[in-house]
């Protein structure tokens, strides 16, 4: 089996870990194998299709305009309106098709060393469940709608697909160096959190904002957020939000800029010189900051989701 102390990784083969690399313990579910993959997708209910064809209606009022325009054509090539639960095996084969991707069903959050793995052979994980008419409005563990509706479009657009692998590549290096808050912090403002200039505007590509009706309009319009262009060592010294709006987004110019930023550079030495914590705050702006837009921090001011404060 392939360890994460090698320079060059084996990508076809689970690694061990070492006992100097921290991460979270998990525990797996006894039906699960190493790679943590379920044995086949759920059998969805008719009431959990009716639950998707919800969420999924309510999305489409409001992303037209405010969602990237890779997403958008995203969802067409892949069909996701013909409605319930997209079948895993024919999304998998359009996906295929278009940049050699499919997507695998997990029962959980998985261990990152699996996550990168999977990302680095253009394996996407998907939650094989889908939250209840109570979890409605908010699901803090990533459920079907989540990943295949807010992440699997993206994966259409050939450099975003080729981003996403080398970001499960990396995540193998940032282990090495115990620094994977950093790359989190990478994959929570691009892949969960990302915001792109578009000729028209900023959209949105980040599948934390696509897949939620709030976050959308809040992160493309409204005046609280700071919205700064990505700088990649800045971004992954920076602290970030799992349960409210961000008060903080980064914008990328295209993928291709996003793909130079992350690929084309050395990371051992930036991993080398990156702290164990964070340095900045998710409010922060800095000096070295091209601020797009400099918010009012409004809503995390009055105290965010837990006082009811409107996100504006």
């Amino acid at each position: 089996m392939a360890t994460l102390t090698q320079t060059e990784q084996d990508f076809t083969r689970l690694p061990d870990l070492p006992a100097e690399v921290f991460t979270a313990p998990l525990k797996k579910p006894a039906h699960v194998g190493d790679d943590w993959l379920e044995p086949k997708q759920t059998d969805y209910t008719a009431e959990d299709d009716a639950i998707w064809n919800d969420l999924f209606a309510r999305q489409m009022a409001v992303l037209p305009g405010r969602a990237a325009t890779a997403f958008m054509a995203g969802l067409e090539k892949l069909n996701l309106d013909r409605g319930g639960v997209p079948e895993f095996g024919t999304l998998s084969e359009d996906l295929d098709t278009l940049t050699g991707w499919s997507v695998v069903p997990v029962p959980m959050l998985i261990p990152d060393h699996v996550f990168f793995w999977h990302l680095a052979n253009r394996r996407f994980p998907a939650g094989n469940f889908i939250r209840t008419r109570e979890t409605f409005d908010y699901i803090q563990e990533p459920d079907v709608f989540h990943d295949v509706f807010g992440h699997v479009p993206m994966l259409t657009d050939p450099v975003y697909a080729d981003y996403m692998q080398e970001y499960g590549r990396a995540g193998w290096k940032a282990m090495r160096y115990n620094r994977l808050k950093a790359l989190g912090s990478l994959y929570w403002y691009t892949v969960e959190f990302g915001l792109l200039q578009e000729a028209d505007g900023i959209k949105a590509y980040g599948a934390g904002i696509l897949s939620g009706p709030t976050e959308v309009v809040y992160a493309t319009e409204a005046e609280s957020p700071n919205r700064i262009m990505l700088n990649v060592d800045r971004v992954m010294r920076t602290d970030y939000v799992i349960s409210d709006l961000q008060p903080t987004y980064f914008v990328i110019e295209s993928f291709e800029d996003l793909y130079r930023q992350t690929v084309e550079r050395d990371f051992d030495k930036l991993y080398r010189n990156l702290g164990a914590g964070f340095t900045y705050a998710n409010t922060a702006v800095i000096d070295v900051d091209h601020v797009v837009n400099r918010g009012s921090l409004e809503y995390t001011l009055r105290g965010g989701r837990q006082s009811g404060a409107k996100p504006v």
